[in-house]
């Protein structure tokens, strides 16, 4: 498969984007069909099992915005190449992904950071459409992360991939340390030997 420029793909925020094209990204067989980028959006007594997958897809729908190009706020980016849907990104304020600042170790074992602090944001899903990956689309989507973030008023931006090869697919949607460096971030903490956090200030 030929690979496509970073320039060739568009970003836009998911507000922007319609439904139906966050159904294509999705799918509807995989791990993402089935999480709804929600794995850090539930409540600490919220589970997978007792929160059925269309009420993620439910809550991702209302999370998004998507079709109101004028909403304020938004979960995500979506990508477009040759206006097709192929791609989302996760990125909000870090206290927006409950699960993370409450339950997830990996930001905080052995670092001091305020985990409420609204100005820091974070990425915490970059995935490509089946047939579209290995093409820039992630990289596209970590820099435009990058501005969006900055163009809300964000101070740093944050991203938790992991640094081993040796992963289940369902773990390959926190992106990848090049990915992130080629967006700018930097790796500021290694909490474990397979996680790393890096950090942009903006």
């Amino acid at each position: 498969m030929s690979s496509a420029s970073t320039d060739a793909v568009r970003v836009v925020p998911a507000n922007e984007a319609s439904w139906d094209d966050l159904l294509a990204i999705f799918g509807s067989r995989g791990p993402a069909s089935g999480c709804w980028c929600q794995r850090f959006k539930l409540a600490p007594k919220e589970s997978f099992g007792n929160t059925p997958a269309e009420v993620r897809a439910d809550r991702l729908r209302e999370q998004t915005a998507c079709g109101d190009p004028g909403s304020p706020t938004t979960s995500g980016l979506v990508a477009y190449l040759d206006d097709e849907a192929v791609g989302w990104c996760a990125v909000e304020p870090r206290p927006a992904y409950v699960g993370l600042v409450r339950v997830f170790r990996v930001p905080w074992d052995g670092r001091e950071e305020d985990k409420q602090d609204a100005s820091v944001w974070a990425i915490t899903c970059l995935l490509v459409r089946k047939g579209h990956r290995r093409r820039g689309i992630s990289r596209a989507l970590a820099a435009a992360a990058v501005e969006h973030a900055r163009s809300r008023g964000a101070r740093a931006l944050e991203a938790y991939p992991i640094t081993r090869t040796d992963v289940i697919s369902e773990e390959l949607h926190v992106g990848t340390v090049r990915t992130y460096e080629d967006a700018g971030l930097s790796v500021v903490h290694r909490p474990s030997l397979r996680r790393v956090v890096m950090r942009v200030d903006l």
